[in-house]
């Protein structure tokens, strides 16, 4: 019995866990020592993934175990990460979304969301080289199945090479581009140099993308002279205090793309901020307004815009909740073109049963069938646009008679 049973659900965040090789077949042999340089100095990669050969000799060997895979089933939800059902092997992922019952996934990376901070660096040649190489392997695994949407990433820190990498990943076959939430040392993600990435991605209907690649907390605050506090999952920062971080930058940079106006340039361009939360957005929406209304008889790019910055996020911003907020309190305080659902399948944050999560709140919160129906597909239908193929947006077999 599927997860989703009669009812078109899209699921705008899903991943692979990849092993600490997966690049390795992709990359170009002459980045191959440089990449594997950078991935060993990233904050804690050595201690968390380097060096454990034997683990993860265990964790292929329990996938080819027959007793194991029987309950693969039973327990597709319970299982998470590497024991989860099609979460690296690319042969399983198929099985696994029968079981899930999405229309479709957007596939994101787990060990590559930060490009192993390689767009803050000096050399851009490792940088775009180990971000096409991952391009190649994510659009590899999901060329296994067409309910299957690779999202490339697509580094803007060298403003000339950002369009050339998008074409490249568009030839791949990826679904979307995601870029850092951060702003590159040099310059604005907003700067008018980068308008040609902008028009490569509206002129292919892909949707611009960012992710959650950890906290972003000072490390000072780690010093509050107690004991260390217990980490749940993820990096050092992984925990309440970090959790209050995580949207800080992306607030920031979706703002200079609506008021540096690269939103009017082009307005048939779909952002997603994807698995960064969602309790920000009634507030940053106003917050905007209010910038507006203070700050346009001194800024003339605010006196250009196609209308106030609300305006302008709800015609071209996608968002999804996490399954622990109140999604109906988002939606009532923002408007119900703006999110979407999301599973986080295989990793251990989206719980369970994000599904159930979210109907609750919906259906307690009293919100409109409308914006339910909003909310698990057509938000996320067009946020997607061109990069979704048509017959995969309705399919008629996940329909009840």
């Amino acid at each position: 019995m599927p997860y989703v049973e009669n009812e078109i659900i899209h699921d705008a965040d899903a991943h692979i866990v990849e092993m600490p090789d997966c690049l390795d077949a992709f990359i170009e042999p002459r980045l191959k020592a440089a990449y594997h340089e950078a991935r060993a100095a990233e904050h804690e990669f050595k201690v968390r993934m380097l060096g454990r050969d034997e683990h993860f000799a265990k964790v292929r060997a329990k996938q080819r175990d027959p007793e194991f895979r029987a309950g693969a089933e039973e327990n597709l939800m319970a299982r998470k990460g590497y024991d989860s059902l099609g979460g690296f092997l690319p042969e399983d992922r198929p099985r696994a979304l029968d079981l899930l019952g999405f229309a479709t996934q957007l596939i994101f990376t787990s060990m590559c969301l930060r490009n192993f901070e390689l767009d803050r660096g000096g050399d851009m040649d490792l940088c775009y080289g180990v971000a096409r190489a991952h391009n190649r392997m994510i659009t590899d695994f999901c060329a296994h199945d067409r309910r299957m949407l690779p999202v490339a990433y697509t580094p803007i820190a060298d403003m000339a090479r950002a369009p050339q990498e998008a074409r490249a990943a568009l030839e791949m076959g990826a679904k979307g581009f995601m870029i850092p939430s951060e702003p590159p040392v040099a310059h604005s993600p907003s700067h008018i140099d980068l308008d040609p990435f902008w028009a490569v991605a509206e002129e292919a209907g892909v949707p611009i993308l960012f992710h959650i690649t950890g906290t972003n907390l000072s490390p000072s605050y780690r010093n509050n002279g107690k004991a260390p506090i217990v980490i749940v999952s993820g990096d050092g920062d992984s925990n309440s205090l970090g959790y209050m971080s995580i949207p800080q930058p992306v607030q920031n940079t979706l703002a200079a793309l609506i008021f540096d106006g690269v939103m009017d340039r082009f307005p048939n361009l779909k952002f997603g901020a994807i698995e960064l939360g969602a309790s920000w957005l009634p507030s940053w929406l106003k917050l905007m307004d209010n910038s507006f209304e203070a700050f346009a008889r001194h800024e003339e790019r605010l006196r250009n815009l196609s209308g106030r910055p609300s305006e302008i996020a709800r015609r071209q911003l996608r968002v999804t909740p996490f399954p622990t907020e109140d999604t109906a309190w988002i939606i009532e305080n923002s408007a119900e073109e703006i999110c979407m659902f999301s599973s986080d399948y295989p990793h251990v944050e989206g719980g369970r049963n994000p599904l159930k999560r979210f109907r609750e709140s919906l259906d307690k919160g009293g919100i409109s069938q409308r914006a339910k129906d909003r909310f698990f597909r057509e938000n996320y239908i067009d946020m997607m646009g061109a990069a979704l193929p048509e017959d995969l947006r309705y399919p008629k077999h996940l329909i009840a008679a």
